[in-house]
Protein backbone atom coordinates (compact mmCIF):
# COMPACT_ATOMS: atom_id res chain seq x y z
CA UNK A 1 0.00 0.00 0.00
CA UNK A 2 1.32 3.44 -0.96
CA UNK A 3 0.06 5.12 2.21
CA UNK A 4 -1.15 4.17 5.65
CA UNK A 5 -2.72 6.61 8.09
CA UNK A 6 -4.00 6.21 11.60
CA UNK A 7 -5.30 8.67 14.16
CA UNK A 8 -3.49 8.21 17.45
CA UNK A 9 -5.43 10.73 19.54
CA UNK A 10 -8.25 13.20 19.07
CA UNK A 11 -8.44 16.33 21.19
CA UNK A 12 -11.34 16.10 23.61
CA UNK A 13 -12.15 19.79 23.24
CA UNK A 14 -11.52 20.56 19.55
CA UNK A 15 -11.36 18.74 16.23
CA UNK A 16 -7.57 18.43 16.45
CA UNK A 17 -5.89 15.06 16.13
CA UNK A 18 -2.50 13.41 16.35
CA UNK A 19 -1.75 10.96 13.57
CA UNK A 20 0.84 8.78 11.92
CA UNK A 21 1.24 8.80 8.15
CA UNK A 22 3.38 6.10 6.53
CA UNK A 23 4.76 6.38 3.00
CA UNK A 24 7.43 4.33 1.19
CA UNK A 25 9.96 6.90 2.45
CA UNK A 26 9.16 6.93 6.15
CA UNK A 27 6.78 7.79 8.94
CA UNK A 28 5.33 11.30 9.25
CA UNK A 29 3.89 12.51 12.54
CA UNK A 30 0.84 14.70 12.01
CA UNK A 31 -0.18 17.47 12.16
CA UNK A 32 2.72 18.33 9.88
CA UNK A 33 4.03 21.38 8.04
CA UNK A 34 5.67 20.69 4.68
CA UNK A 35 8.37 23.12 3.49
CA UNK A 36 7.91 23.99 -0.18
CA UNK A 37 10.61 22.90 -2.62
CA UNK A 38 9.10 24.35 -5.78
CA UNK A 39 11.84 23.49 -8.26
CA UNK A 40 13.31 20.47 -6.51
CA UNK A 41 14.87 22.55 -3.74
CA UNK A 42 13.62 24.37 -0.67
CA UNK A 43 15.15 27.75 -1.40
CA UNK A 44 18.45 28.39 0.40
CA UNK A 45 18.38 25.01 2.20
CA UNK A 46 20.28 21.77 1.60
CA UNK A 47 18.52 18.44 2.21
CA UNK A 48 20.81 17.91 5.19
CA UNK A 49 19.71 21.23 6.69
CA UNK A 50 16.07 20.34 6.12
CA UNK A 51 16.58 17.18 8.14
CA UNK A 52 18.30 19.15 10.91
CA UNK A 53 15.26 21.46 11.30
CA UNK A 54 12.98 18.42 11.50
CA UNK A 55 11.36 18.28 8.06
CA UNK A 56 9.71 14.88 7.52
CA UNK A 57 8.14 15.65 4.14
CA UNK A 58 8.60 18.42 1.59
CA UNK A 59 6.59 19.60 -1.39
CA UNK A 60 7.60 19.80 -5.06
CA UNK A 61 5.81 21.68 -7.84
CA UNK A 62 4.63 19.75 -10.88
CA UNK A 63 4.21 22.79 -13.14
CA UNK A 64 7.73 24.12 -12.57
CA UNK A 65 9.44 20.72 -12.74
CA UNK A 66 7.55 19.87 -15.93
CA UNK A 67 8.80 23.05 -17.61
CA UNK A 68 12.34 22.80 -16.24
CA UNK A 69 14.20 20.45 -16.25
CA UNK A 70 11.34 18.20 -17.43
CA UNK A 71 9.72 15.16 -15.83
CA UNK A 72 11.32 12.70 -18.26
CA UNK A 73 14.81 13.86 -17.30
CA UNK A 74 13.94 13.52 -13.60
CA UNK A 75 12.56 10.04 -14.28
CA UNK A 76 15.85 9.06 -15.95
CA UNK A 77 17.64 10.34 -12.85
CA UNK A 78 15.67 7.83 -10.77
CA UNK A 79 12.84 10.14 -9.72
CA UNK A 80 12.71 13.32 -7.71
CA UNK A 81 14.01 11.72 -4.50
CA UNK A 82 17.20 10.61 -6.22
CA UNK A 83 17.52 13.73 -8.35
CA UNK A 84 17.56 16.06 -5.34
CA UNK A 85 19.13 13.63 -2.85
CA UNK A 86 16.16 13.63 -0.47
CA UNK A 87 15.37 10.24 1.07
CA UNK A 88 12.33 11.29 3.08
CA UNK A 89 8.78 11.77 1.83
CA UNK A 90 7.74 14.13 -0.98
CA UNK A 91 4.34 15.47 -2.01
CA UNK A 92 3.88 17.02 -5.44
CA UNK A 93 1.01 19.34 -6.22
CA UNK A 94 -0.79 18.91 -9.53
CA UNK A 95 0.33 22.21 -11.04
CA UNK A 96 -3.27 23.43 -11.14
CA UNK A 97 -2.74 26.45 -8.91
CA UNK A 98 0.27 27.65 -10.91
CA UNK A 99 -1.45 27.13 -14.27
CA UNK A 100 -4.56 29.00 -13.17
CA UNK A 101 -2.41 31.82 -11.79
CA UNK A 102 -1.18 32.53 -15.32
CA UNK A 103 -4.28 34.59 -16.10
CA UNK A 104 -4.29 35.60 -19.76
CA UNK A 105 -1.59 33.04 -20.53
CA UNK A 106 -3.99 30.10 -20.16
CA UNK A 107 -7.30 28.82 -21.55
CA UNK A 108 -9.45 26.29 -19.68
CA UNK A 109 -11.68 23.67 -21.31
CA UNK A 110 -13.31 20.46 -20.12
CA UNK A 111 -10.34 18.56 -21.54
CA UNK A 112 -7.65 20.48 -19.67
CA UNK A 113 -5.68 23.70 -19.86
CA UNK A 114 -3.75 25.23 -22.75
CA UNK A 115 -1.15 27.66 -21.46
CA UNK A 116 2.03 29.49 -22.31
CA UNK A 117 5.19 29.00 -20.30
CA UNK A 118 6.12 31.92 -18.06
CA UNK A 119 9.73 31.12 -18.94
CA UNK A 120 9.81 31.35 -22.74
CA UNK A 121 6.21 31.72 -23.90
CA UNK A 122 6.09 28.25 -25.44
CA UNK A 123 2.69 26.58 -25.69
CA UNK A 124 1.70 23.60 -23.54
CA UNK A 125 -1.36 21.53 -22.65
CA UNK A 126 -1.97 19.79 -19.34
CA UNK A 127 -4.95 17.49 -18.90
CA UNK A 128 -5.79 15.49 -15.79
CA UNK A 129 -4.12 12.51 -17.45
CA UNK A 130 -0.99 14.53 -18.24
CA UNK A 131 -0.79 15.91 -14.70
CA UNK A 132 -0.84 12.37 -13.31
CA UNK A 133 1.66 11.17 -15.93
CA UNK A 134 4.09 13.90 -14.90
CA UNK A 135 3.69 13.09 -11.22
CA UNK A 136 4.06 9.37 -11.86
CA UNK A 137 7.38 10.17 -13.53
CA UNK A 138 8.49 12.40 -10.66
CA UNK A 139 7.80 9.57 -8.22
CA UNK A 140 6.57 11.55 -5.20
CA UNK A 141 5.01 9.58 -2.35
CA UNK A 142 1.83 11.68 -2.43
CA UNK A 143 0.50 13.20 -5.64
CA UNK A 144 -2.45 15.49 -6.21
CA UNK A 145 -5.40 15.36 -8.58
CA UNK A 146 -5.53 18.09 -11.23
CA UNK A 147 -8.07 20.71 -10.19
CA UNK A 148 -9.20 24.20 -11.03
CA UNK A 149 -8.45 26.69 -8.29
CA UNK A 150 -10.93 29.57 -8.62
CA UNK A 151 -9.75 33.09 -7.80
CA UNK A 152 -11.04 35.21 -4.95
CA UNK A 153 -13.37 36.86 -5.39
CA UNK A 154 -15.39 34.98 -7.99
CA UNK A 155 -19.11 34.78 -8.58
CA UNK A 156 -21.24 31.79 -7.65
CA UNK A 157 -21.62 30.49 -11.20
CA UNK A 158 -17.88 30.52 -11.81
CA UNK A 159 -17.27 28.70 -8.52
CA UNK A 160 -19.90 26.06 -9.37
CA UNK A 161 -18.45 25.43 -12.84
CA UNK A 162 -14.98 25.21 -11.35
CA UNK A 163 -16.20 22.71 -8.77
CA UNK A 164 -17.84 20.54 -11.44
CA UNK A 165 -14.70 20.55 -13.60
CA UNK A 166 -12.62 19.60 -10.56
CA UNK A 167 -14.93 16.63 -9.86
CA UNK A 168 -14.77 15.38 -13.45
CA UNK A 169 -11.02 15.77 -13.54
CA UNK A 170 -10.68 13.91 -10.24
CA UNK A 171 -12.30 10.83 -11.79
CA UNK A 172 -10.00 11.03 -14.80
CA UNK A 173 -6.96 11.35 -12.53
CA UNK A 174 -7.93 8.16 -10.71
CA UNK A 175 -8.27 6.31 -14.00
CA UNK A 176 -4.90 7.61 -15.23
CA UNK A 177 -2.93 6.82 -12.06
CA UNK A 178 -0.50 3.96 -12.67
CA UNK A 179 1.76 3.70 -9.62
CA UNK A 180 -0.94 2.92 -7.07
CA UNK A 181 1.35 0.72 -4.96
CA UNK A 182 4.01 3.39 -4.46
CA UNK A 183 2.18 6.72 -4.87
CA UNK A 184 -0.97 7.87 -3.07
CA UNK A 185 -3.25 10.14 -5.11
CA UNK A 186 -5.21 12.72 -3.09
CA UNK A 187 -8.44 14.38 -4.21
CA UNK A 188 -9.05 18.11 -3.80
CA UNK A 189 -12.22 19.79 -2.52
CA UNK A 190 -13.08 23.14 -4.11
CA UNK A 191 -16.10 25.49 -3.97
CA UNK A 192 -14.56 28.91 -3.31
CA UNK A 193 -16.22 30.69 -0.36
CA UNK A 194 -19.73 29.27 -0.89
CA UNK A 195 -20.79 26.91 1.88
CA UNK A 196 -23.19 24.84 -0.20
CA UNK A 197 -20.57 24.35 -2.93
CA UNK A 198 -17.94 23.34 -0.39
CA UNK A 199 -20.30 20.73 1.03
CA UNK A 200 -21.26 19.48 -2.41
CA UNK A 201 -17.63 19.28 -3.53
CA UNK A 202 -16.69 17.40 -0.35
CA UNK A 203 -19.40 14.82 -1.05
CA UNK A 204 -18.39 14.52 -4.72
CA UNK A 205 -14.67 14.07 -4.08
CA UNK A 206 -14.90 11.82 -1.00
CA UNK A 207 -17.29 9.49 -2.85
CA UNK A 208 -14.43 8.60 -5.22
CA UNK A 209 -12.42 6.79 -2.56
CA UNK A 210 -9.09 8.62 -2.59
CA UNK A 211 -6.56 7.62 0.13
CA UNK A 212 -6.41 11.25 1.29
CA UNK A 213 -8.14 14.57 0.73
CA UNK A 214 -7.11 18.19 0.39
CA UNK A 215 -8.99 21.44 0.84
CA UNK A 216 -7.96 23.70 -2.04
CA UNK A 217 -8.86 27.20 -3.14
CA UNK A 218 -8.37 28.86 0.26
CA UNK A 219 -5.73 31.36 1.38
CA UNK A 220 -6.07 33.01 -2.03
CA UNK A 221 -7.03 36.44 -0.73
CA UNK A 222 -10.15 35.82 1.33
CA UNK A 223 -10.29 37.00 4.98
CA UNK A 224 -9.13 34.36 7.44
CA UNK A 225 -12.47 34.18 9.22
CA UNK A 226 -14.02 33.11 5.91
CA UNK A 227 -11.31 30.49 5.43
CA UNK A 228 -11.99 29.08 8.89
CA UNK A 229 -15.73 29.08 8.18
CA UNK A 230 -15.15 27.08 4.98
CA UNK A 231 -13.08 24.55 6.93
CA UNK A 232 -15.87 24.18 9.48
CA UNK A 233 -18.28 23.38 6.65
CA UNK A 234 -15.92 21.05 4.79
CA UNK A 235 -13.80 19.05 7.22
CA UNK A 236 -16.69 17.25 8.98
CA UNK A 237 -17.61 15.75 5.60
CA UNK A 238 -14.13 14.33 5.03
CA UNK A 239 -13.44 10.74 6.19
CA UNK A 240 -12.03 10.63 9.70
CA UNK A 241 -9.68 7.77 8.91
CA UNK A 242 -7.86 9.53 6.08
CA UNK A 243 -5.40 12.45 6.10
CA UNK A 244 -6.72 15.97 5.53
CA UNK A 245 -4.50 18.53 3.82
CA UNK A 246 -5.05 22.30 3.74
CA UNK A 247 -3.17 23.56 0.71
CA UNK A 248 -1.04 26.71 0.70
CA UNK A 249 -1.55 27.70 4.34
CA UNK A 250 1.33 28.31 6.76
CA UNK A 251 1.04 31.42 8.92
CA UNK A 252 1.36 30.49 12.61
CA UNK A 253 -2.21 31.52 13.45
CA UNK A 254 -3.67 29.60 10.49
CA UNK A 255 -1.64 26.49 11.37
CA UNK A 256 -3.09 26.47 14.88
CA UNK A 257 -6.63 27.29 13.76
CA UNK A 258 -6.42 24.71 10.98
CA UNK A 259 -5.33 21.97 13.37
CA UNK A 260 -8.17 22.90 15.73
CA UNK A 261 -10.56 22.32 12.80
CA UNK A 262 -9.18 18.86 12.06
CA UNK A 263 -6.46 19.47 9.45
CA UNK A 264 -3.44 17.14 9.42
CA UNK A 265 -1.16 18.56 6.70
CA UNK A 266 -0.10 22.05 5.61
CA UNK A 267 2.31 23.64 3.16
CA UNK A 268 3.28 27.23 2.41
CA UNK A 269 6.03 29.35 0.82
CA UNK A 270 5.55 32.05 3.49
CA UNK A 271 8.42 30.93 5.72
CA UNK A 272 11.06 30.95 2.99
CA UNK A 273 9.68 33.94 1.08
CA UNK A 274 9.61 36.39 3.98
CA UNK A 275 13.01 35.10 5.11
CA UNK A 276 14.50 36.21 1.80
CA UNK A 277 12.96 39.63 2.39
CA UNK A 278 14.61 39.90 5.79
CA UNK A 279 11.69 38.94 8.05
CA UNK A 280 11.99 36.43 10.87
CA UNK A 281 9.21 34.62 12.72
CA UNK A 282 9.85 34.73 16.44
CA UNK A 283 8.09 33.79 19.68
CA UNK A 284 7.14 37.47 20.06
CA UNK A 285 5.99 38.07 16.50
CA UNK A 286 7.71 39.00 13.28
CA UNK A 287 11.04 40.79 13.30
CA UNK A 288 11.93 42.69 10.12
CA UNK A 289 15.64 42.40 10.69
CA UNK A 290 16.49 44.51 7.63
CA UNK A 291 15.17 47.59 9.47
CA UNK A 292 17.68 50.17 10.67
CA UNK A 293 16.61 49.75 14.31
CA UNK A 294 18.53 46.44 14.38
CA UNK A 295 21.83 47.85 13.04
CA UNK A 296 23.41 47.65 16.51
CA UNK A 297 21.22 44.96 18.04
CA UNK A 298 23.58 42.17 19.06
CA UNK A 299 20.86 39.89 20.41
CA UNK A 300 19.65 36.80 18.50
CA UNK A 301 16.67 36.86 16.15
CA UNK A 302 14.66 35.10 18.85
CA UNK A 303 16.16 34.84 22.36
CA UNK A 304 13.91 31.86 23.03
CA UNK A 305 15.08 29.89 20.00
CA UNK A 306 17.93 27.37 20.04
CA UNK A 307 18.42 26.97 16.28
CA UNK A 308 21.93 27.38 14.88
CA UNK A 309 21.05 30.85 13.58
CA UNK A 310 19.94 32.13 16.96
CA UNK A 311 22.73 30.47 18.94
CA UNK A 312 25.50 31.84 16.74
CA UNK A 313 24.50 35.08 15.01
CA UNK A 314 23.11 38.48 16.02
CA UNK A 315 20.39 40.57 14.46
CA UNK A 316 23.02 43.19 13.62
CA UNK A 317 25.16 40.69 11.75
CA UNK A 318 22.23 39.18 9.85
CA UNK A 319 21.02 42.69 8.92
CA UNK A 320 24.50 43.51 7.62
CA UNK A 321 24.48 40.37 5.48
CA UNK A 322 21.05 41.14 4.05
CA UNK A 323 21.87 44.78 3.32
CA UNK A 324 25.11 43.69 1.64
CA UNK A 325 23.21 41.12 -0.48
CA UNK A 326 25.25 38.30 0.99
CA UNK A 327 23.69 34.87 0.43
CA UNK A 328 24.39 33.81 4.00
CA UNK A 329 21.89 36.34 5.31
CA UNK A 330 18.88 34.82 3.60
CA UNK A 331 20.15 31.32 4.40
CA UNK A 332 20.24 32.14 8.11
CA UNK A 333 16.75 33.68 8.17
CA UNK A 334 15.34 30.80 6.10
CA UNK A 335 16.84 28.21 8.44
CA UNK A 336 15.39 30.01 11.46
CA UNK A 337 11.88 30.42 10.00
CA UNK A 338 11.62 26.74 9.09
CA UNK A 339 13.02 25.69 12.47
CA UNK A 340 10.52 27.98 14.20
CA UNK A 341 7.56 26.65 12.22
CA UNK A 342 8.43 22.99 12.60
CA UNK A 343 9.03 23.64 16.30
CA UNK A 344 5.59 25.22 16.51
CA UNK A 345 4.08 22.06 15.03
CA UNK A 346 5.85 20.08 17.73
CA UNK A 347 4.34 22.30 20.42
CA UNK A 348 0.90 21.90 18.85
CA UNK A 349 1.32 18.12 19.03
CA UNK A 350 2.24 18.34 22.71
CA UNK A 351 -0.80 20.51 23.40
CA UNK A 352 -3.10 17.99 21.67
CA UNK A 353 -1.55 15.15 23.65
CA UNK A 354 -2.17 17.03 26.90
CA UNK A 355 -5.67 18.25 25.91
CA UNK A 356 -4.72 21.92 26.27
CA UNK A 357 -4.76 23.14 22.68
CA UNK A 358 -7.22 26.03 23.27
CA UNK A 359 -5.03 27.37 26.08
CA UNK A 360 -1.93 26.98 23.92
CA UNK A 361 -3.61 28.94 21.13
CA UNK A 362 -4.57 31.79 23.46
CA UNK A 363 -1.09 31.98 25.01
CA UNK A 364 0.64 31.86 21.64
CA UNK A 365 -1.60 34.51 20.10
CA UNK A 366 -1.00 36.84 23.03
CA UNK A 367 2.78 36.44 22.79
CA UNK A 368 2.89 36.62 19.00
CA UNK A 369 0.76 39.76 18.88
CA UNK A 370 -2.38 38.52 17.17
Amino acid sequence: MALEFRVLKECKRTGARLGELKTPHGVINTPVFMPVGTRGTVKAMTPEELKSVGAQIILGNTYHLYLRPGHELIKRAGGLHSFMSWDRSILTDSGGFQVFSLGDLREISDEGVHFRSHIDGSGHFISPEKAVEIQNALGADIIMAFDECPPYPCDYEYARNSMEITAKWAERCLEAHRNTKTQALFGIVQGSVYKDLRKESARQITSLGFPGYAVGGLSVGEPKDIMYSMLEETVPLMPGGKPRYLMGVGSPDALIEGVIRGIDMFDCVLQTRIARNGTAMTSRGRVVVRNAVYAEDFSPLDPECDCCTCTNYSRAYIRHLLKADEILGLRLTTYHNLYFTLGLMGKIKEAILEDRLPEFRDEFFERYGY
